[in-house]
C-alpha cells in the first residue's frame, strides 16, 4: 500500500509539472516580467551565477556546495555565495563559521585565480552573501546575512588590491534607508542602481516575502559612503510541483542583452529537480 501511495503521488507531482503549478511565474516583478526558466541543479547551482564576458567567449558560472573546491573548504571556508563578474575578472565570495575572515577567490582574464582575504570589522557579520563588481571595475560589493541597513564595499581584488598577501580592507558602505533582510545576491545594472534578491520569508518589511529590490544609489560606489535608496519592484518568481518554503538565491544582470536571472529553489524534496534559474526582461 505504501508503495502504491508513493507511485500514486510521484504520478501527481509528475502530472503537475506537465501542466504547470500555481503561483505567480507569469506575474510581472515591477517592471521585469519573466520569460522563462532553465533547473537550477542543487548541487552546482544553487548559490547563484554570473555572466563572465571575456574575448574568447562568454560564458554563465554558477556556484553551491559542489563547486567549492576541497582545499578552500579543508581550510574552512565551507560556503560560497554568490558569484560577481566584470571587466573579464570573475569572483567567488566565501564564508567560514569562526570569525577568521571572509575569502574572495578572484580569477583574472587570463584563467589565472587569487585568493583575497579581508578581516571582519569588529561590528560586521560573518556571513559574505555575493560580490558584485561595479560597473568601472574597481570596486566590489558585498552583503551579510539577517536584517541589515547597510553593503559593504571594498577595493577591487586584482585590480585597485592587486596584493592577495594584504588584507583586502573595508572602503566604504552602501547606507540604506530602509532595512533590508537576508540578501542573496545583487548585481549592478547601472553605476547608480543595483538589483537584488531578499529570501525573507517574514515579509514584514516591504508587504511580501522573497522580494526582488532595487537600491537606487545618490553616487556611484567609492571611497566614501553613499546613500542607497531600496525600493521593493514585487515578489519573485515562485513556481514548484512542491507546496512550502521557496528559497531566493543569487542574482545576475546581462548587460549584453538586459536578461535578469534569478535562482529560486523549490520546496521539499522538489528542490532536487524543479529549482529555477528564471530568466526575466523589463
Amino acid at each position: 500500500m505504501r508503495a502504491l501511495t508513493a507511485t500514486v503521488t510521484l504520478l501527481g507531482v509528475l502530472a503537475v509539472l506537465a501542466v504547470g503549478a500555481p503561483g505567480v511565474a507569469g506575474a510581472a516583478t515591477g517592471p521585469w516580467l519573466p520569460v522563462g526558466s532553465d533547473v537550477a541543479r542543487p548541487l552546482d547551482e544553487s548559490q547563484g551565477l554570473a555572466v563572465v564576458e571575456r574575448p574568447g567567449g562568454t560564458v554563465v558560472r554558477y556556484t553551491g556546495v559542489a563547486t567549492i573546491p576541497p582545499g578552500v573548504a579543508a581550510r574552512g571556508w565551507n560556503h560560497v555565495g554568490d558569484p560577481g563578474a566584470g571587466h573579464g575578472y570573475y569572483v567567488e565570495p566565501y564564508q567560514r563559521d569562526d570569525r577568521g575572515a571572509k575569502l574572495f577567490r578572484v580569477q583574472a582574464p587570463d584563467g589565472s585565480w587569487a585568493e583575497y582575504t579581508h578581516a571582519l570589522e569588529p561590528w560586521e557579520a560573518t556571513n559574505n552573501s555575493f560580490a558584485a563588481v561595479s560597473p568601472d571595475g574597481r570596486w566590489l560589493v558585498a552583503g551579510e546575512w539577517g536584517t541589515m541597513d547597510r553593503l559593504l564595499v571594498h577595493p577591487m581584488p586584482g585590480t585597485a588590491h592587486p596584493d592577495p598577501g594584504a588584507n583586502l580592507p573595508l572602503a566604504s558602505a552602501i547606507r540604506l534607508d530602509r532595512p533590508v533582510r537576508d540578501i542573496q545576491g545583487c548585481d549592478f545594472v547601472t553605476p547608480t542602481q543595483l538589483l537584488c534578491s531578499s529570501d525573507d520569508p517574514a515579509g514584514a518589511l516591504f508587504g511580501i516575502t522573497k522580494p526582488l529590490l532595487q537600491v537606487n544609489l545618490a553616487n556611484p560606489v567609492g571611497a566614501a559612503d553613499v546613500p542607497g535608496r531600496v525600493t521593493a519592484l514585487g515578489q519573485l518568481p515562485l513556481r514548484s510541483a512542491c507546496r512550502g518554503e521557496f528559497e531566493a538565491e543569487g542574482i545576475d544582470h546581462d548587460e549584453r542583452d538586459g536578461t535578469l536571472r534569478v535562482v529560486v529553489l523549490s520546496p521539499g524534496v522538489c528542490v532536487a529537480f524543479d529549482s529555477k534559474t528564471w530568466r526575466l526582461r523589463r
